[in-house]
């Protein structure tokens, strides 16, 4: 499985399994995404391989011992990672494959965005492209 940022300046691959999918709504994520949620899984290190870009990738200490690593030219988060931890927390919005699995739960519900309420998420029109004619 295969991921990217943005510019496309930071590539990596994934040997193994991902962890379940969360979506994540603590004020800290929504800020970094600039969303109401991150979508996030567990990725081992071991099983994460920066193939180009490294260069590109820079970090940001976002609590007590977790920093965030985003691509330094295009800002796209690619993983976060605690000091003791085996593994990463990838950003699933930077997979160019499908992970084959899915979404399990919403954590930090708490903190959520005041105009976004998830149960209303799912009867939301949806559209390929554009919902109007746009070019």
């Amino acid at each position: 499985m295969r991921g990217s940022c943005l510019c496309g300046g930071v590539q990596y691959e994934i040997t193994g399994q991902l962890g379940d999918i969360t979506h994540c709504h603590c004020t800290t994520c929504r800020k970094a995404h600039g969303a109401a949620f991150s979508s996030v899984a567990a990725v081992q290190i071991k099983d994460f391989n920066c193939l180009e870009g490294s260069e590109f990738l820079k970090s940001f200490q976002s609590s007590p011992g977790k920093r965030r690593y985003f691509c330094s030219n295009c800002g796209s988060h690619i993983y976060a990672h605690r000091e003791e931890q085996e593994h990463y927390v990838l950003r699933l919005g930077t997979l160019d494959d499908d992970p084959e699995v899915r979404p399990v739960n919403h954590i930090w519900v708490s903190l959520k965005a005041p105009w976004y309420e998830i149960a209303e998420d799912a009867q939301l029109p949806q559209f390929s492209e554009w919902p109007d004619d746009r070019t």
